[in-house]
């Protein structure tokens, strides 16, 4: 029979090979699991040497405890060789050849909106008026009463205004924000009030939230002159100094008297089409003189004092400086739309 110490040199000389042939971490394991785990042929071995006489129990002992230790070590070796066999595959496939052509990322581009609010504050910003925000969640106070527009007033009903309570509204224009800066600073005050404005409407022309840009300018002497020569100056800015422009009388309960300003069609030429109604003229914005009653809610003195103010939508300046007509495409995130600005 095979004595207890060939059978410790037959499991030693298995496991180097076993291990020499394994290629995988489990594969290891497995070799492990086999000559050292519970059933494992080694540690059967070692629970047979009580069976030996003293004298060769002590050495075969002594020769299994070398081997087991000897074949942990070579076991944590192939674990090791592996490992970074392993790693470097996974290198070799994670490489950069270097000498492909690079591919380019797409590039973000601004919103439309975003362009031509820009360029709407940069050109009143070169006439020397500063930008001042305010909160869009706004008073009633601040949107209708203090610009001359009390409870019950008509012009209410033309804002079809989201209230949040009787007292709290969506901001229906940018021109809250101008009755706080004049609360705040004395004259002159030269402001323009970008911002989303929110009116309960949609359509092609309409939208829920849209967004404004309004000015003011008070100070001694101000006069309607001075206000045709600023939106005057805008409007050769934005749309060319070709474009001709016109002043038609209007109203609004804050200003008197009041103009809106129209712009000669752009697709016409003022011949009269579709898109200008025949008329040939676009309506741009809307504009007056300070209407001396909303100077009372801001303690300014109207014999001292007086202004202008003026307000546009950037949806509608946008969709006249590029032809679109559906204000929607705006807000629809549809990238073949966006991809043209």
């Amino acid at each position: 029979m095979e004595s207890l110490r060939e059978i410790l040199e037959r499991i030693y000389r298995e496991a180097l090979d076993s291990l020499s042939k394994a290629s995988t971490q489990r594969e290891v394991q497995e070799v492990r699991v086999q000559i050292l785990g519970k059933k494992g042929s080694l540690t059967q071995v070692l629970k047979q040497l009580g069976s030996l006489p003293e004298s060769e129990r002590r050495e075969t002992g002594k020769k299994a405890n070398e081997i087991k230790k000897e074949l942990e070590g070579k076991i944590e070796e192939a674990l090791q060789r592996i490992e970074e066999k392993e790693r470097e595959e996974a290198f070799l496939k994670e490489k950069l050849d270097v000498t492909l052509p690079g591919r380019g990322l797409p590039l973000g581009r601004r919103h439309p909106l975003t362009q031509v609010l820009e360029e709407i504050v940069d050109i009143f910003n070169h006439l020397g008026f500063e930008v001042v925000e305010g909160p869009e969640i706004e008073l009633d106070y601040y949107n209708f009463e203090a610009l001359n527009i009390p409870k019950g007033h008509p012009a209410r009903e033309m804002q079809a205004t989201f209230f949040i309570s009787d007292e709290v509204v969506l901001r229906t224009h940018t021109s809250p924000v101008q009755v706080r800066t004049m609360e705040k600073k004395r004259p002159p005050v030269r402001i323009i009030c970008p911002g989303a404005v929110y009116r309960c409407d949609s359509d092609p022309t309409h939208s829920p939230m849209f967004h404004q840009v309004e000015g003011l300018l008070v100070d001694r002497g101000v006069t309607f002159a001075d206000l045709k020569g600023v939106l005057t100056a805008f409007v050769h800015e934005m749309f060319g100094k070709e474009t001709r422009l016109r002043f038609r009388p209007s109203f609004f309960p804050f200003t008197e008297p009041s103009a809106e300003i129209d712009i000669e069609c752009f697709i016409c030429k003022g011949k009269g089409c579709g898109v200008c109604g025949q008329t040939g003229w676009l309506e741009i914005l809307g504009s007056g003189m300070v209407d001396p009653a909303v100077y009372q809610f801001v303690n300014y003195d109207p014999d001292e004092v007086s202004g202008f103010a003026f307000g546009m939508g950037i949806e509608r300046i946008a969709m006249l400086k590029f032809g679109i007509n559906d204000i929607r495409l705006f807000f629809t995130n549809d990238l073949r739309f966006l991809r043209q600005f």
